[in-house]
C-alpha cells in the first residue's frame, strides 16, 4: 500500500462524499482463519506458502506507536489481546494513495472465557488525533491517512484507554476476490433493499463477492444508517470466519494466499500467528459484536458523530473487561472537551448533551 498521498481536506458537505465508501474486512478475518486451519491439517507446501505470505504482509506499525503494554508479553502469557481492524479506502475507486480507515474495528480475543468480540468504532467519530498537535480534532478515520497503522493505532488507544497490541490492514482491492475464494458468505438480510442493481430480500442469502460487497456498503436506505452499515460489515465478518475455516475452501486456499498477500498490511509475524492459532483459536467458536455510538453534530460544516463520556467510558470498561484489566476513569481531550460543552478546539455550545 502506499504511503505517499495529497494532503487531506475537510469535508464541507454531506452529500460531497463519494457514494461507494468502505467495506468490512473479510480479507483480515482470512488471516484469523488460517491461524485456526494451519496447524498440522496442511501438507508441508501449503504450510510453507503461509509463511511465505506472512513475511510478505508483515510490517511494523513502527517506531512511533505508543504501545500501552508489552504485545508479545501478552501474547506469549496467552493473555487475552487485542487487533484493530482498519479498512482502508485505498483502492476505492481508483485510488492509489493511502486512504482513510472507513473501517475500524476493535477485535479482542480471549483464550481463557473463549470469546471473541468485535467492536466498531463510526468512522466520522470525533476524536483527537494523537500526533498531530494537542487539541488537533478530526473524524478517527483521518488518523490513517495522516500516519498510517501508528497513528491510528495511538489515537484509538488514546479514545477508549485501551491497549492495541496489533493491527490489521485491508485495502479495498481484494474483498470480492477473498470471498469468492471462501465460496460466499451466508447472511441474514434484516429488510429488503436494492443497490447498484442487486436486491437483497429479507431473510437468509448466500452472497458472492460482489453482493457481500453491496451488502456492506450500503447506508443511506438503512434507517440506523452507519451504525446498521456496521452491523451488516460485523454479521458478514462472522460469515466469512466460519467459510473461512470450512473443508470445502481447501481447494481455494491458493487464491486466498494470494488475495491476502495483495491486499493486507499486519504486524502479526508468523510466529505470532502459531501462537494464536495454539492457545486462542477457541475463542474464535464465541464471536459477539458492539459499537460505540455517537450523537449527531456539524463541525466546520462536516457531520459528526460525538460519543458521550459515558459512553466512551462504557465501551472503554467492556473493551478492559474483556481484556481481563481494572476499569479505569477516562481523561482526555474528549472526555475534557464533552465537560465544557465544546463542539471542537475553537468552539463551545451554550448546552452540552455529551457528558452523558
Amino acid at each position: 500500500m502506499e504511503e505517499n498521498q495529497p494532503p487531506i481536506q475537510r469535508r464541507h458537505q454531506h452529500h460531497s462524499r463519494p457514494k461507494k465508501r468502505h467495506t468490512l474486512l473479510k480479507v483480515l478475518l482470512i488471516i484469523l482463519a488460517v491461524l485456526i486451519v494451519g496447524g498440522g491439517v496442511y501438507a508441508y507446501k501449503v504450510l510453507h506458502d503461509v509463511k511465505s505470505t506472512a513475511n510478505k504482509v508483515y510490517k511494523s506499525s513502527g517506531s512511533n506507536t505508543k504501545h500501552l503494554r508489552n504485545s508479545q508479553t501478552a501474547l506469549s502469557e496467552h493473555k487475552p489481546i487485542s487487533i484493530l481492524l482498519l479498512g482502508a479506502d485505498t483502492g476505492e475507486l481508483g485510488r492509489t494513495y493511502r486512504g482513510r480507515s472507513d473501517t475500524m474495528i476493535i477485535v479482542t480475543i480471549n483464550p481463557d472465557t473463549k470469546k471473541t468480540t468485535m467492536t466498531s468504532i463510526p468512522r466520522d467519530t470525533k476524536a483527537h488525533i494523537v500526533g498531530k498537535g494537542s487539541t488537533f480534532v478530526e473524524k478517527i478515520n483521518s488518523a490513517y491517512s495522516y500516519g498510517g497503522s501508528s497513528m491510528a493505532i495511538n489515537t484509538t488507544q488514546e479514545l477508549l484507554n485501551v491497549p492495541i497490541d496489533y493491527y490489521i490492514t485491508v485495502n479495498m482491492k481484494g474483498i470480492e476476490k477473498i470471498v469468492n475464494a471462501v465460496d460466499g458468505v451466508d447472511v441474514n438480510v434484516p429488510f429488503t433493499f436494492t443497490y447498484e442493481g442487486v436486491t437483497y430480500k429479507k431473510g437468509a442469502m448466500h452472497l458472492n463477492g460482489k453482493k457481500a460487497l453491496g451488502y456492506s456498503r450500503m447506508r443511506y436506505d438503512d434507517p440506523e444508517g452507519d451504525y446498521g452499515r456496521q452491523k451488516r460489515q460485523r454479521q458478514v465478518i462472522t460469515s466469512i470466519i466460519k467459510s473461512a475455516v470450512s473443508v470445502k475452501t481447501l481447494w481455494n486456499f491458493g487464491d486466498i494466499l494470494q488475495t491476502m498477500s495483495d491486499n493486507v498490511q499486519t504486524d502479526l509475524t508468523y510466529n505470532n500467528m502459531q501462537t494464536i492459532q495454539k492457545n486462542y483459536r477457541s475463542a474464535a467458536a464465541n464471536i459477539s459484536d458492539d459499537h460505540l455510538q455517537g450523537q449527531n453534530a456539524t463541525i466546520d460544516g462536516s457531520s459528526y458523530q460525538v460519543a458521550t463520556t459515558k459512553e466512551l467510558q462504557r465501551v472503554s470498561n467492556k473493551i478492559r473487561t474483556q481484556l481481563g484489566l481494572k476499569h479505569e476513569t477516562l481523561n482526555n481531550l474528549m472526555t475534557q472537551q464533552n465537560a465544557n460543552g465544546e463542539t471542537d478546539s475553537g468552539g463551545t455550545n451554550s448546552a452540552n448533551p455529551y457528558t452523558n
